[in-house]
């Protein structure tokens, strides 16, 4: 069990006041009531929905020796009080110190941007494991190392979550951590005490705006990874990885002090791809790097994913990788969860499960499969309840102008009316030219439409029965997750087992 007393633990954070005991020994750090244990410290953090403030007297009550927090009113009690002007920027320094800065003798790579961080990360930690690496993993899927597989609440954990991964991953021989940044993290100061060797951007585009409330702002989250690297580290070994495809690229590099390498399909990229090659069994280029030619293959489907090759190939050539490493890394990976993930199934048919939930990595997704089918694109998707709203209408366009046959049907829909959901998304698909249809009794479809289904389970069987030989259903929008959130509850949902139990026959 790991100890400190408070002064140490404190020695280097800017506080206002400090009242109680400062030689207090403190076992553990908590930024949850809940969670703390006797001879805890407490952190109260401001949430975006709850309070922290409000849970001292509970944290307290469960054994907290010390608090840590923005302001203490009506507090009679004997442990010891640390005020500091910003408890949430506190957390991040204090879990660095209780952690003994474990991130120490590892390289950190931070991936942020709307779309391919996920592709990214598995795709450098193909290249790092064939090149003798022992690489960890935090991403959107789940976080792993060293054999170990750990699930992942949320992309990127609050700091003090993410320096006791690191701690574990540091104590198992982890080398590189390739970690998917989100804009929330960003926002909200998780990263800033990372002193990342390495930031990737993918792109952008619209999404969170629930959160961010513009598209500015949310590009102003994304920036915090690269305004802040080299400020931790050492600057002159430390790169930017842009991708100058897209406009905001440009603008990204600007904003950074370290050295920047540029990727994208333009002449004047650090990196770019030529004689880009796809089928439906996979893509093939050459990459033109400063470290010369790279001809790469790779089983993934979809053009879009040249971005993410480029963009991992980047980042190992930064880290002295050897070419011939990143070209076997690059093939070596056959897959990744819920990204364009083939339903291998009796019938033969094309299915694949894709995390798409924006319009931009939608009609990615849909464009990557276009070429390859000799049928009809069948789309399944809905959108996520209490999220941004204005994306609904963009994403049922989407479906519409590219798809055959559209699905429109629940994702997560939260504490929102499912109906009401599935009525924005439909104006877009109307807005697409699709006109709304109704299977006729032995399921087949009169033409191109689309049919409104509030169930998924049957709006993703129904899709199955429709489809003929040639035909493709595209079932997009959760990916990777294992469950579907109906109001406050959670319950199993799979779309990949769903997709194989509709294909059986399968009613459960």
């Amino acid at each position: 069990m790991r100890k400190m007393d408070l002064r140490k633990l404190i020695e280097n954070l800017s506080v206002c006041n400090v009242r109680g005991d400062r030689g207090v020994e403190i076992s553990g750090l908590a930024y949850d009531s809940r969670a703390v244990r006797p001879g805890y410290l407490f952190v109260a953090l401001r949430g975006h929905r709850a309070d922290g403030h409000g849970f001292i007297k509970d944290a307290v009550q469960n054994g907290a020796r010390a608090v840590v927090a923005e302001e203490f009113q009506d507090m009679d009690t004997a442990v010891a009080r640390v005020q500091v002007r910003n408890s949430r920027e506190a957390l991040s320094k204090l879990a660095v110190v209780f952690y003994d800065r474990p991130f120490r003798d590892m390289n950190l790579i931070g991936i942020t941007g709307t779309n391919g961080k996920t592709t990214t990360s598995y795709l450098l930690e193909s290249i790092l494991l064939i090149s003798g690496a022992n690489p960890g993993i935090i991403g959107t899927v789940n976080y792993r190392y060293a054999g170990q597989t750990l699930g992942a609440s949320v992309t990127t954990p609050e700091s003090l979550d993410l320096m006791q991964i690191f701690r574990k991953m540091a104590d198992a021989g982890v080398s590189d951590v390739v970690m998917e940044v989100s804009s929330h993290a960003l926002d909200q100061g998780r990263a800033k005490d990372c002193p990342f060797r390495i930031g990737i951007f993918t792109n952008i585009s619209r999404d969170h705006l629930d959160y961010h409330c513009s598209m500015a702002e949310y590009f102003k989250a994304k920036s915090r990874l690269f305004q802040g690297l080299g400020k931790n580290g050492d600057a002159d070994l430390t790169r930017a990885i842009i991708n100058t495809d897209d406009p905001k690229g440009q603008e990204l590099a600007r904003l950074t002090d370290v050295g920047v390498w540029t990727y994208g399909l333009g002449k004047g990229c650090d990196v770019r791809a030529e004689a880009v090659h796809t089928t439906r069994r996979g893509l093939s280029a050459r990459l033109i790097t400063p470290a010369g030619e790279i001809p790469v293959q790779s089983p993934l489907i979809g053009r879009f994913n040249i971005y993410n090759i480029m963009a991992a190939a980047a980042a190992a050539l930064c880290l002295n990788i050897d070419p011939n490493m990143v070209a076997l890394g690059v093939a070596g990976l056959k897959g990744v969860p819920g990204r364009l993930e083939s339903v291998e199934n009796k019938r033969l048919l094309d299915i694949l499960v894709d995390y798409a939930h924006t319009p931009d990595a939608l009609q990615n997704a849909i464009a990557a499969v276009k070429p390859i089918v000799n049928g009809r694109v069948i789309t399944v998707f809905g959108c996520g309840g209490d999220r941004d709203k204005g994306k609904r209408r963009d994403m049922g366009h989407v479906a519409g102008k590219l798809s055959d046959v559209v699905f429109i049907t629940t994702d997560n829909p939260r504490s929102e009316d499912p109906a009401a959901i599935a009525s924005e998304i439909e104006k877009g698909v109307r807005e697409s030219g699709l006109k709304k249809l109704r299977p006729s009794a032995d399921h087949r479809v009169p033409g191109p439409g689309y049919i409104v289904d509030l169930d998924r389970r049957n709006a993703i069987r129904n899709a199955v029965q429709i489809a003929d030989d040639g035909d493709l259903i595209l079932i997009a929008g959760k990916g990777h997750e294992d469950y579907q959130i109906i109001g406050n509850k959670k319950r199993y949902f799979d779309d990949r087992k769903v997709a194989l139990d509709a294909v059986s026959g399968k009613t459960g």
